[in-house]
């Protein structure tokens, strides 16, 4: 007659582990909660003032008793303490083989883009059975993208990537929320993931999309467009072709390497790191070279095309991680 689950439906291969957890928490910590209110009410009344209760040969210090009562809450405590930071590692770490998505918070709106280059707001359309890895930044303010159903969440910040992952066990419609306080209307900035048949996603990506655009190029392809000049006004082929040079290095399976700086310091060439030498070059000089870049690319460039580039910049290989010389962008 009535429908109130006490839970999301789990539909992510996290859902049965997470809850177990949660549930485990709660009984444990109602169970003691019930315990410790019965001793203090029971000896409250026991040895209320003018009671007849006898007094004599107290204990004041038992070491059995302290050991009884210290050691199950610290072996429960441990026991949690594994579960949980096994759950959260594995929460943490995409699998390798993981679906890459692109999302952008704005206010009040998710902006997903699929590796294929199909776009979509506030819906993300996704096959069952595979890992999903989400690379998310916001555009203006702190969001956190939360899906309950997969029972995993991340915060959603300007100036940088988080990433999240999860891999849908159902198929299903299941809300999207943000669940940082955004502003004005963060109420409504929702949306909803679809889990498809992978037969059905394949047929997805075909057609472009539900609004079967034709033609979807994917965000390689849009990076390299705009890395050689033929969209907008980047022409980044004009100082970073196949071979370094003295105006910038060349990008060829930089991703992933490790890049010595001016400073005598040294960074990992990954999302962020190749983000930041498009929008602010000269906040970490590579070796040998100097702050000649433009530094007006973040006005330029929306955070897609950002992206679409530095897609781009991964699809010309990557790199071993020793150390080397040259950068990304100076």
């Amino acid at each position: 007659m009535f429908n109130y689950p006490l839970a999301p439906e789990q539909a992510s291969t996290f859902g049965p582990e997470h809850d177990f957890i949660f549930y485990l928490i709660t009984i444990l910590a109602v169970f003691f909660t019930v315990v410790v209110m019965a001793c203090v009410m029971f000896f409250a009344l026991k040895y209320r003032r003018g009671s007849s209760a006898n007094r004599d040969n107290i204990v004041h210090h038992s070491q059995k008793l302290e050991i009884a009562w210290s050691m199950p809450p610290l072996i429960l405590g441990l026991m949690i303490f594994g579960l949980a930071t096994s759950l959260f590692i594995r929460v943490r770490v995409p699998p390798a083989n993981a679906a890459e998505f692109f999302v952008v918070g704005k206010q009040w709106m998710w902006h997903i883009q699929h590796p294929s280059g199909i776009r979509e707001n506030n819906t993300l359309t996704v096959p069952i059975g595979r890992p999903v890895k989400l690379t998310m930044i916001s555009q203006d303010v702190i969001h956190a993208f939360y899906v309950p159903a997969f029972r995993t969440q991340f915060m959603v910040i300007p100036g940088r990537y988080t990433t999240m992952w999860f891999e849908p066990t159902k198929e299903g419609k299941y809300p999207i929320f943000c669940n940082m306080y955004c502003g004005t209307q963060h109420s409504e900035m929702g949306g909803y993931v679809y889990v498809v048949s992978q037969p059905e996603y394949a047929a997805f990506v075909a057609r472009g999309g539900d609004k079967k655009k034709e033609n979807v190029v994917t965000l390689a392809d849009q990076g390299k467009a705009l890395f050689a000049g033929n969209t907008g006004s980047m022409n980044c082929v004009s100082c970073h072709g196949e071979k370094d040079t003295p105006q910038g290095p060349s990008l060829a399976a930089i991703a992933g390497t490790t890049r010595k700086l001016e400073e005598g310091q040294s960074a990992l060439a990954d999302d962020d790191y190749l983000r930041e030498s498009i929008i602010a070059p000269a906040k970490r000089l590579s070796l040998g070279y100097e702050g000649t870049m433009p530094t007006d690319y973040k006005t330029q460039l929306s955070e897609e095309q950002i992206r679409n580039l530095i897609e781009y910049i991964k699809s010309l290989g990557s790199g071993n991680p020793a150390t080397t010389t040259g950068g990304t962008s100076k």
